[in-house]
């Protein structure tokens, strides 16, 4: 495939709070044993993107630690491969406000590249996605940008949707609309966009021209009247991860089996971090219902429609019930948890009672003690 990929691993890291107060969006947990970025980076790698690069800007610490070299994902190349683009690019003196200041900060990256196309993407969106259609697609409508989008509802003023595209009968965007909050349902932009390296190129230095920093606002919805734009419709399922309780539902709807054959499955696996981690261990007073498990867990007391990482303890006589526990939790002896999302290396003391709600869970951050 002539086309590479960048991917923005720090935007919306304040839509989870604590949870990614000591990281980068792109490598918060999900699902048991994946971060978020898996689900870009696979899909890419799965549509045969071999040039991905990805933007950091803090904290990104744990993310370098996860992709490392970029082999589960088949980039440790000689030729292109996983380029991790720190925060300081060439004559940068300050962290970057926006996505074309990021993309400013890697401009040599662009330009070394070969690529005739590249993908633009945020790392908050779960789904399987098959970029090569949607390619194919890009180039037979003509579009100098085309944005990928997903049918979405909009329940109001609280659910705004940072892209609304709206389009006529042939595809082309006639009208964007920025953080849209009336109630429907929208085609809603996924933080995707495709269009010719040069072009891209183009734009970024026209934008740094006219100190432009919203990538979204001050190009895409200020520019699509007079630069031909196109929607292509993904209609697969997506998690969007973009606030706690988005976060929360997204984990807990892959206790679902269909959600997890399309998301992990449909057009091609999710790959991830391998760890060689013993098996989990349930003793004979356990009890599981309805749950993921991952490795390296040592389960005596009960679980039922959770998620729980490699290498959690769920001491004797706790319950532990509709909860996320990240990797290396402890749960001691007669807890019980309900609507409880733990951070990593969280730890919960005997005989407490922590219980929280479908709509407002309670946090347990990284390496915490209650």
């Amino acid at each position: 495939m002539h086309m590479m990929g960048i991917i923005f691993s720090n935007i919306f890291d304040e839509s989870l709070g604590e949870i990614s107060a000591q990281r980068t969006l792109a490598s918060v947990p999900f699902g048991g044993r994946y971060r978020l970025i898996d689900f870009v980076m696979s899909n890419m790698v799965n549509s045969g993107i071999t040039n991905v690069g990805v933007i950091t800007k803090q904290n990104y610490q744990s993310l370098m630690d996860h992709l490392g070299s970029g082999k589960e994902w088949d980039l440790d190349r000689k030729v292109d491969g996983l380029f991790i683009l720190p925060p300081f690019g060439v004559g940068q003196k300050s962290m970057y406000r926006g996505k074309i200041e990021a993309l400013l900060g890697v401009l040599r990256f662009l330009k070394r590249s070969n690529e005739e196309y590249v993908l633009l993407s945020d790392s908050n969106n779960v789904c399987n996605i098959d970029y090569r259609g949607l390619l194919k697609q890009h180039i037979k409508s003509g579009a100098e940008i085309s944005i990928i989008t997903c049918r979405e509802s909009i329940s109001g003023p609280d659910d705004a949707k940072d892209l609304v595209i709206r389009s006529n009968k042939s595809g082309e965007v006639v009208d964007v609309l920025v953080h849209y909050k009336n109630p429907g349902i929208a085609d809603c932009g996924m933080g995707m966009y495709m269009m010719k390296r040069r072009f891209l190129i183009e734009l970024l230095e026209e934008a740094h021209s006219y100190s432009l920093i919203d990538f979204e606002r001050e190009i895409i919805q200020a520019k699509h009247s007079y630069i031909k734009m196109g929607k292509l419709d993904f209609s697969g399922r997506v998690l969007r991860i973009d606030s706690v309780s988005r976060y929360f539902a997204a984990n807990m709807s892959l206790l679902k089996p269909e959600v997890r054959e399309e998301i992990f499955f449909k057009n091609g696996p999710i790959y991830t971090k391998i760890r060689d981690e013993v098996p989990t261990r349930y003793e004979a007073e356990s009890g599981v219902k309805n749950s993921l498990i991952a490795d390296g867990c040592v389960i005596e007391g009960e679980v039922e429609n959770s998620i729980l990482f490699r290498g959690v303890k769920v001491s004797k006589g706790a319950k532990i019930k509709n909860c996320v526990l990240m990797q290396e939790t402890t749960v001691g002896e007669c807890a019980e948890l309900e609507y409880v999302i733990a951070d990593k290396d969280a730890v919960i003391s005997q005989g407490r009672l922590l219980m929280g709600a479908p709509a407002h869970q309670i946090i347990i951050g990284k390496g915490k003690a209650v």
